[in-house]
């Protein structure tokens, strides 16, 4: 062999290798393909209850700490001064939620009775989690079942105590097990919200929600899901896990978390609700998400044979920090910030504190910037099993506005003096300042640990977009759609929304609409407005606002007529294809009229196409009829095809209007992205409260209403008998609606269970679950029910 054949080889067996070692990169990213993070939803403490009021508070000095809520008597009582003393609490301050009484139970289909028994965890994730999935464009329609995973982190579920340690024990309904089990959290998202993907909770102390991010993150990669909601959630409503800290000194006096600072003496309590909406970036590129971080790698481990179950462990927080440093493929040298867990203890500050350094220190020291380091527990306290969600919200928010706020105020005094911050290349902040510009990537770790010895670890990253063609540019007319399920949410949103338009700028309105439009799921109570800018569209709105049309019925079909000469249809739809690009695939197939059905069916318009020669003046039009029996007829091209953009939108609107469920995803204009900052659903507030018991127990109150039973002979009495019973059983305070079914007011297999069972005895029937028609209005129920005690037959099917 010459040296000619030789090198050709040698070049041949190089470009093999490169190609080879290409295509391992390659597995790896799929392996590991970055997460992002397009939604939050958050109630912490401070009355905080959007993303934007957290960033304000973090870049403030203020920190959330209270005195004991009136409507915790318990840990009132428990509450003594001074040193550890057995059965006491020497503790009367944290960081409290503002409202965790109130909830909307008619907006998720839930009865005032179960309501009232639901741990205020359970309503407020409920809430939390709508909201995040607004924020990120996700609109949940539960016949959908959408592919969201949901990932748990949660601790305690103290509610039920307060019937638990009651000596009457009536109150001890179904819903007590469903309403305080710590599964049911994580379910009721997922039940209520019509989910399809995995469903875990998960309980490893303080470090639960980290560990849920952990768990979200590993299904994303594996495609067990599309999206997966990351939750955290801590309440303090009894006593006795607070007594039982301070008989291990572990809380501060004061009630305060005071991370690194050399006055800590222990941590303070917190409470908050918080989730996180995560999804493959790729995906939330191609969908226009807010990308409001990226999740690069995570690890997971347990300290294992340490000193003490609850005894922190140097080289397992270490290891698990250079897990996830190679899990994300992320140089030390590149970590910015960490966001530690820091519960401001003598102990655990320093062995976390050598952990890192042990990690990271090195690159660190050698890369000549230093590493900022804090915690949000000195503003919010320690929150627990949400501990880590407020810390991934935190670094998330840090990341994207590429600011980082003081992590100590200067009144706050020296740092701890057991870590050896002159040899150490880390630094607490004492203000707020950029992100380091000498750092060529924005980079930040969220520690978290639990007290059962299991560690957590995530790097997230600054989204950086490989290009950006910038906010739609406006052209033309816009349609922007609301709803609620009732006129005053109605009232309330729209009003909302007006704020919003008159503070817009022109650049964003077609992704405010945009987002308005798909992100948000339509509801009974509508409004759809056409205007050509966003002073035009607050005042539309603003009109239509106060005088609504009345809830919205079912469409009947749709009927598209055209004229025979197609010229119009061709030229109208070279003008929507150019206005909206995803309407219409790029090779056109079939005539006019075949493609203009296939248009509407993208927007889930169902029609059926007929000619119509007697009108050639409307080039195409669609024509339906109410639920009131009404007419409808709205042209879509006419003999001025250019118009046909806002001829659909006005089509659109009417349809909207009407019932239908369009699905205005493919209505996206080219460069439109989802906004995460819009007016959320209003939520109605009601109070559904059961109060800690006070003294001896009550007297149990006798099942039912207790009014005498009407006599199977007295039809009408029977139903009207039947009916207050069912809003009894269903602790209803207002009059039951007989147009709708026993699954919209709330009812479930527990409250079946419950009615049939006082009428069985009232009545001394037999009555099974298959002669209760429960999806039927209930009017159609009650008549059933009665058939069977006067002894009628029953029609197949049940009466209308």
């Amino acid at each position: 062999m010459d040296a000619t054949e030789l090198r050709r080889l040698v070049e041949d067996q190089l470009r093999l290798s490169r190609r080879q070692q290409a295509r391992i990169r390659e597995l790896e990213r799929e392996q590991r393909p970055p997460l992002a993070v397009v939604g939050l939803g958050l109630r912490f403490p401070g009355d905080l209850r959007t993303p934007e009021q957290f960033w304000d508070f973090l870049r403030g000095d203020a920190h959330a700490v209270t005195g004991i809520p009136d409507d915790r008597p318990g840990l009132r009582a428990a509450y003594r001064p001074g040193s550890v003393r057995p059965g006491r609490s020497y503790v009367d301050r944290a960081a409290f939620l503002s409202d965790i009484g109130h909830f909307d139970a008619d907006f998720f289909g839930i009865s005032q009775r179960e309501a009232e028994l639901l741990d205020p965890q359970q309503r407020l994730l409920l809430e939390t989690a709508w909201e995040a999935l607004e924020r990120a464009g996700v609109a949940v329609r539960r016949a959908d079942r959408l592919d969201v995973g949901v990932y748990l982190g949660m601790m305690a579920s103290e509610y039920g105590e307060r019937l638990a340690v009651r000596e009457d024990k009536t109150p001890l309904d179904p819903y007590y097990a469903t309403g305080g089990g710590l599964c049911f959290g994580a379910g009721r998202i997922s039940y209520v919200m019509g989910f399809a993907g995995p469903v875990v909770s998960v309980d490893t102390a303080c470090s639960s929600s980290l560990v849920a991010m952990h768990l979200a993150v590993r299904a994303l990669r594996a495609r067990e899901c599309r999206y997966a909601l990351v939750c955290g959630s801590n309440l303090l409503l009894s006593p006795n896990l607070m007594v039982s800290l301070c008989q291990s000194r572990a809380l501060s006096p004061q009630g305060r978390s005071k991370s690194f600072l050399a006055s800590a003496d222990g941590y303070g309590r917190g409470e908050g609700v918080g989730v996180l909406v995560l999804m493959r970036l790729d995906e939330a590129e191609r969908e226009g998400r807010p990308i409001l971080a990226v999740v690069r790698g995570s690890a997971v481990n347990h300290d294992g044979a340490a000193s003490g179950l609850t005894v922190p462990s140097g080289p397992a927080q270490e290891q698990v920090v250079r897990a996830a440093l190679a899990d994300a493929v992320v140089d030390a040298a590149d970590v910015g910030w960490v966001e530690a867990h820091g519960t401001g203890t003598l102990l655990g500050d320093p062995v976390e504190v050598g952990a890192l350094d042990a990690a990271l220190g090195a690159a660190v020291r050698k890369r000549g910037v230093p590493l900022g380091i804090g915690s949000v527990k000195a503003r919010l306290n320690h929150l627990e099993a949400a501990s880590g969600a407020a810390g991934l919200m935190k670094t998330v928010l840090m990341l994207h506005h590429g600011e980082i706020p003081a992590a100590a105020d200067e009144s706050d005094g020296p740092l701890n003096d057991h870590i050896p911050w002159d040899r150490l290349g880390f630094t607490v902040p004492r203000r707020t300042t950029p992100w380091p510009a000498e750092l060529p990537r924005r980079v930040a770790g969220v520690n978290s640990f639990g007290m059962s010895g299991t560690n957590a670890h995530v790097v997230l990253e600054a989204y950086r977009p490989a290009g950006s063609d910038g906010p739609a540019a406006p052209d033309g007319a816009e349609l922007l759609t609301i709803s609620a399920r009732d006129p005053q949410g109605l009232a309330t949103l729209g009003a909302a929304v007006v704020a919003r338009l008159r503070a817009t700028d022109p650049a964003d309105l077609p992704s405010l609409c945009h987002t308005l439009r798909a992100g948000r799921t339509p509801f009974g109570h509508r409004v759809a407005v056409v205007g050509g800018g966003a002073d035009e569209l607050a005042v539309r709105l603003a009109a239509a606002v106060r005088q609504p049309a009345g809830p919205a019925g079912r469409l009947r079909p749709v009927t598209f007529w055209t004229a025979v000469d197609h010229t119009a249809l061709e030229v109208a739809l070279a003008v929507v294809r150019k206005r909206w690009p995803r309407l219409l695939p790029a090779e056109p197939a079939g005539e006019a009229p075949e493609r203009w059905v296939a248009l509407l069916a993208r927007l889930g318009v169902r029609v059926r196409s007929r000619r119509d020669a007697g009108r050639p003046e409307h080039a195409g039009r669609l024509e339906w009829r109410g639920e009131d029996g009404a007419a409808y007829l709205v042209p879509l091209v006419t003999d001025v095809p250019e118009a046909a953009p806002g001829l659909l939108l006005e089509a659109l609107a009417a349809l909207f209007l009407a019932g239908l469920d369009v699905r205005f995803d493919e209505l996206r204009p080219a460069g439109a992205r989802i906004l995460p900052d819009l007016p959320t659903y209003p939520f109605r507030r009601r109070r559904f409260w059961v109060d800690e018991p006070v003294g001896a127990a009550g007297t149990a109150a006798a099942a039912g209403g207790g009014d005498v039973a009407p006599l199977p002979t007295d039809r009408a009495g029977i139903e009207a008998y039947l009916m207050t019973e069912l809003r009894d059983v269903l602790h209803a305070e207002e009059e039951l609606d007989p147009s709708r079914s026993f699954l919209e007011t709330g009812g479930d297999s527990f409250v079946s269970t419950l009615f049939m069972t006082r009428i069985e005895e009232r009545f001394q029937i037999a009555l099974t679950p298959e002669d209760l028609p429960i999806e039927r209005p209930l009017a159609a129920l009650l008549a059933t029910i009665a058939d069977h005690i006067t002894g009628r037959p029953v029609a197949a099917g049940g009466r209308e």
